[in-house]
Formats: C-alpha cells, structure tokens, sequence
C-alpha cells in the first residue's frame, strides 16, 4: 500500500500537535550513538570482506595535458600488485549529486593537478601505495589557466535578474555603499574520507561507499560503468560527515568497481588526506561586489549583488552566491550578476550550505557598513528593512521570524550593552567588540520515499535509502514513527542507507529531515487510519500511547490489532507550494570577540544564535546543527583557506595540520536558542530544514565584531591577523 501526497496545499491540520507519545522534538539521543562511540558502527572502508584487494591513485601532477603513457609493466612486476587501471570510464573529478549531466568521465585529458588517472591495486593497501608511488606518467603538457581573475567570464542568461533602476537609485540616494569582498576557496574536511569498497556477483555491483545523496548516486555510478541501476547496490549506513563533498559519486567509487569486475574479486579504495583535498570538491573562491542604496533613514531602495566564481570546463554547477539575497531585505531597485570562470582547478562544488554561507556573508558586511555610514544600530536597521513579501516575485512568506530572531536574540545576547563608537572599549591589551548578522536559508522539499512496517509484536520497521552523515536522520525517523504510532522509541527500528530500499531524498540542501520524515509521516497516518478502521473509528478520533490504541472507551493494544505485519510505502513529491510562496530558514547571530591591540589576534570570547526553522523534531540534532554551524563560521570568518599555487593550481595546504579548522581552543561557549513556529507551506510536518542555516551569515558577526572592536573592516575572508595588524597601525 502507498500513501502519496503531491504538496500543493498547505497544511494547517496540526496533526503532530495532537499526538501524545511524547517523543517527537525532545532531545532524544542518537539510536546510532552507542554503535559509533564503540566502534562497531561499520563504515564504508570497515567491512571485512574475504578476498579484498586494495586500490591506490596515481594523480596528475600538471594542470593540463595528455596522459600518454603508464609505466604499467614495471610497476606489475612489483609485489603484490594486480593490476595498474585507467581508461575513460574513470571519472575526471566527482559528480554533482543532483545534477542532471553525467559526471564528466576519461583519464586521458587531464584537467586539474591532482587529478586521478591510473589506479593500482595490490593484494595489501602498503603494496599498492609503494607501487603508486613508483608509477611514472607520462604527459604532454597542455595550456592551463589556473588564476580565476586570468580567465574568461561567462555570464549565463539565467543567473541574472533586475528590477528597476539600480545605478538612478544609488545616485540619488541619501547613503549608498559599493564595496568588494573576497572569500577563499573552502575545503568540506569531514572527518571520514572518501572511500569506497566495490564487489561483483556476476553482473550485480554492491559499492559500500560513503555517500549522501543514494538515489543519486546509484544513477551516477551505473552511467559511469554503462550498466543498468538496476544492477547497482550502494550501501552507506554510516557517513563520517559530507558536508557536501559527497553528494556525488567520486572517482574512488568508479575506480574500484573497474578494478574489482577486472580482477573478479573485491576492491577497496580510500582516499588520503590530501586526495581529498584535491581531488574532490572545493568551495569556489568568490569575489563579490554589493551595492546599497537608502534613503536618510536607512530604508533601503536599492540593492546590487555581483558574484564572480570559478569552476572547470563542463561543469553545471557554479556557487550559487547570491540565492538569498533577491528577497532577504526590501528594496525597490534591483540587479543581481553571476559570472564563471573556467579554470584548471579541483572541481567546484557544494561545500557547507553552498551560496547563502558566502553569500548572506557578505551582504551582511555590507549592510554593517550601512549601518555605521547612517549612524543607526545595526538591528534597527534590519529591523526597518524587513519586507511583507518577496520583493522579487511579489508572493508571501511562508512564514517569517527574523524580527523576533533578531529582537530575542539581541536581548538575549546583552547587545544593549554594546558601544557603537569603534574601538572605544578596552580592557588590558584587548580591544573588545560585538557584531551581529541576520542569518537566512533557503528552504527546500525533495521527492522521497520511506517503508514502514507495523508488526504483530507491536513493534515498528522504517525502511528507506535515506542516509544519516551525522545530522541525526537515525533519531528523527524513529521519533517520527514512535510519535505517529504511539510507540516508546525502543520499540521502533530504522534502518538507512540501502539503495535496495525506498529512495528517499538524500543530505544535502537542509531537505533531508523535513523530506524523508514526511514520507515516514504519510506511511504512519496510513497505518492509523487502517488501524482506526479495525476499531470502527475515524483517525482523528483515535489515540495511540505506548503500544495501545485508544478510542471512545475501549483500550487494545496494538498486537491484539495486528495479526499480520502491516506495511505502506510513503511518497511525498514537491508541488505548488514550492512556487506559490517564498520558503525560507531565519536566525540571527551576535557575537563578541577580543583583538590583541598589538598582534591582531582574534578571539571569539561568546556567540549567540537565534534560529526559526518550522517544528524541531529533535532538540538535540538541532541545536548540534547550529552549534556546527557557527563553529565552521568562525573558521570561515578567521582561519579557513584553501591556497592555490598560482603556477599549477594545486593546492598547497591539502591536510588538516595546514587547513586551519576551528578547533576545541577556538570555540566559546556557543547560545543556541530555537524559536517556536509552524510552517504549513512547507510539508504536513510543519518542519523546515535547519542543518545549513547555522553557519549562512555568521562569519560576517566576527568580522562586523572586529570592526567595531578596532574599525578595522576586513573585506578579504579569512581576517588573518596581518590584515588587521596593518589597520590598527595606521
């Protein structure tokens, strides 16, 4: 049995509200806890499987060219080796994830240093990485543009738009402001690297891969391998973090399935540190030019958002910077630019909240400048510019709290205590300062589908390809389906990450929680209403509390009900609602940071974040999602930097000692503080996603913090103490 629902209404029914299990939106600790802190949770390059060989890359180490020869024969007579793989099945860099081009595929044209070209596998992981490393390319250079700001713009037709007259409104305006800011590239460092383990039974593939997007992925890899998906399995029950960097089937993946349907026997590859640095995703560098215009009040009448970024040639996706921006703040006259440039780097890709992260950023800076250039407090003036519709389309919100985010989290955080004047307060050698930022997501429903099962023990099964990458999708879903069906959460069993189960949405774009606990929401109401009907009542009218089943005078308990196991498949699909009203995540960040008046060191000393995100289905997810959030704000705002050799592209700093992450010593004590709120456009949950919004403007909360704590303003991210050393000078 199916219960579909094509979301084109919404849906003001409450029905959460009215359950009683008392499960959904505490904070429930993860089922998948115990497993991960143990050690016995399985990821992907974890599985013992007899007969397992292991696979190491050969890269590329120019820019560009032709891959024109393999010293294959010596490094065959090495020990151990089996084989040395290449071809143009091989993926040239990852597949988007949710993109609808096949990933780009071929080892012979070489497009970024770095770039996986030949595979060598060997009976042990030392065997096959000493033989890697003795294997010697041969390669006619090619013409390499590695420099984005060297490279030729495109300028594509639908990534522009603009409404009235920008340049006449900034001319005639009371305060305007034009500035430039740059970020670096970032790099997603989630803690488990890719790895992949391939096996063949005949001409059936299982893949234990670390993946996010299943449904997805499985396409992508069947492409690459010209078979059917059918013949495809993918098993990822534990992702060690995505961040984005793997929403797409990566190189390893194809490069064992090659080698193992060669050799007739299993193939692991995992990549190394700085493999995944350079051979996955990166988040493009962006250069980014806002304009403000307002009148003597600071109401805005203008706003402009440029965006240059960068990825290679063939790419579709390109970093989204300005996403948000069309419809966060009012504003009557409007341009928004993207620009690409095509470049021999790492491939560009989603990393951590893709657009609004970098995006939100900066408009936030600019909107700080404003603030200062009128004389008004920079909530105030968020406050004034907040819009009744989406000025870009002239449809509603969804819902919308950003006052009441920026209102209680400015009480909450003391902002009233903060000096305006920059750099007048001090205490010793620090100078002391507070910023704040409005924080803004997108909000998004995917198609996804979910199994539930309701057994004559009175227990319960949910079953989907859904995957858990650390965000809590284990807790949520089982929360879900003991809520729905009144059952204590030991009694429920969720099992994820399986592609020969129901495909749900995937991690990825925040629409994990909210899609796939959607579907497991229509598969449980559909098994009330079968249940209500063994009672002889409606479903509204019945109650379902610790395995019993309550109607009118008559409690049963759930086994007494099921004599067979029970089963409906839930599908939800996106419908009018996603263009009917503008859907979107709030918050507010405020932050207080000490600079060295002599060094221009940075630190963070407190952090508050408000944010509004529909129900909360589990406190505790959550509020980690913000915190993660905000602790990737601080490395974006301070440390984080992907550096590219300007003579090649590769990129220098490719391990976790040389890629500055916000560590332990880094973090404060972080606020988090989630607001009350339905919101029925959004699905019959009333639950937005909140996994990206956490980290999308909160950067721009130090950086405003630096400023009014030195007047030193920063427009070139990561606000590295020798940029502000140089301001405090003068």
């Amino acid at each position: 049995m199916t219960a579909h629902l094509k979301v084109d209404e919404p849906d003001r029914r409450n029905r959460l509200d009215d359950m009683v299990q008392g499960v959904l939106g505490a904070g429930l600790d993860r089922p998948d806890g115990p497993a991960k802190v143990t050690g016995t949770a399985t990821y992907a390059h974890e599985w013992q499987i007899d007969g397992m060989a292991h696979g190491v890359f050969v890269r590329a180490t120019v820019a560009a060219g032709t891959l024109t020869g393999i010293n294959e024969d010596t490094v065959k007579a090495m020990p151990g080796v089996l084989g040395v793989f290449s071809g143009e099945r091989f993926l040239r860099n990852p597949a988007q994830g949710t993109a609808n081009e096949a990933p780009v595929q071929g080892s012979i044209n070489i497009a970024y240093f770095g770039q996986p070209v030949a595979l060598v596998v060997a009976e042990t992981f030392e065997q096959a990485r000493h033989a890697a490393h003795a294997t010697v390319l041969q390669i006619d250079g090619g013409e390499a543009t590695v420099d984005p700001e060297s490279a030729d713009w495109e300028t594509p037709d639908g990534k522009q738009s603009n409404m009235g007259d920008l340049d006449d409104a900034m001319s005639t305006a009371a305060h305007r402001i034009d500035v430039t800011y740059t970020t670096p590239s970032h790099n997603s460092a989630a803690m488990e690297p890719h790895a992949s383990i391939a096996s063949w039974e005949d001409s059936k593939l299982t893949l234990r891969g670390s993946y996010q997007m299943l449904k997805y992925n499985r396409n992508e890899l069947a492409d690459a391998l010209g078979i059917d998906p059918s013949d495809v399995r993918i098993l990822s029950p534990f992702v060690g973090g995505g961040f984005g960097s793997k929403l797409g089937i990566a190189p390893e993946a194809v490069g064992a399935a090659l080698a193992a349907k060669e050799l007739d026997r299993p193939v692991a590859v995992a990549l190394t540190r700085p493999q995944v640095f350079e051979a996955t995703m990166r988040r493009s560098e962006t250069r980014q030019r806002v304009r403000i215009a307002a009148d003597a009040d600071g109401r805005l009448t203008g706003i402009g958002h440029e965006a240059w970024v960068s990825n290679l040639p063939d790419e579709e996706f390109s970093e989204p910077v300005t996403q948000a921006t069309p419809f966060v703040y009012r504003g009557e006259n409007r341009e928004i630019g993207h620009h690409i440039a095509r470049v021999n780097r790492t491939c560009a890709g989603s990393v951590r909240a893709p657009g609004e992260a970098v995006g939100i950023t900066v408009m936030e800076n600019a909107m700080d400048e404003l603030a200062h250039e009128v004389g008004v407090d920079p909530v105030e003036l968020r406050l004034r510019n907040i819009p009744d519709r989406d000025p870009s389309q002239d449809i509603p919100f969804s819902s919308h709290r950003l006052e009441e985010a920026l209102k209680s989290g400015a009480e909450a955080f003391g902002w009233n205590k903060r000096d305006a004047k920059p750099g007048n307060r001090r205490e010793g050698n620090w100078l002391i300062g507070m910023g704040m930022a409005s924080a803004v997501r997108v909000n998004i429903l995917s198609e996804s589908k979910a199994r539930v099962t309701l057994q004559p023990d009175g227990t319960a099964l949910v079953e989907t390809d859904m995957t858990d990458i650390g965000t809590g999708t284990y807790a949520i879903l089982t929360q879900l389906a003991g809520e729905m069906l009144g059952l204590p959460v030991d009694r429920v069993r969720c099992v994820l990450g399986d592609t020969d189960l129901p495909p749900a949405s995937g991690s990825g774009g925040s629409w994990g929680a909210s899609s796939s606990g959607t579907s497991v929401f229509l598969a449980c109401e559909e098994l009330r209403r079968e249940i209500a009907g063994k009672l002889g009542v409606d479903e509204t009218d019945l109650t379902l509390k610790d395995g019993h089943a309550i109607a009118g005078n008559r409690k049963v308990p759930l086994s007494n009900l099921v004599d067979a196991p029970m089963t409906v498949e839930g599908h939800v699909e996106p419908g009018d609602t996603s263009d009917a009203v503008r859907q979107a995540t709030w918050g507010a960040y405020f932050a207080e940071v000490a600079v060295d008046a002599a060094t221009g060191e940075v630190r963070v000393r407190r952090m508050h974040g408000t944010f509004a995100a529909g129900r909360i289905l589990n406190a505790k997810t959550a509020r980690s999602q913000c915190l993660g959030g905000m602790t990737f704000g601080i490395g974006m705002a301070l440390t984080e930097e992907l550096i590219h050799d300007p003579r090649d592209g590769h990129v220098v700093n490719h391990d976790l000692a040389e890629y500055h992450l916000a560590v332990n010593a880094d973090v404060p004590q972080i606020d988090v503080v989630l607001l009350e709120e339905r919101d029925p456009w959004a699905n019959p949950m009333q639950a937005k996603g909140i996994g990206e919004l956490g980290i999308c403007g909160v950067a721009a909360a130090i950086t405003n913090a630096i400023f009014n704590a030195t007047g030193v303003r920063v427009r070139d991210y990561p606000a590295t103490l020798d940029k502000i050393l140089g301001g405090l000078e003068g």
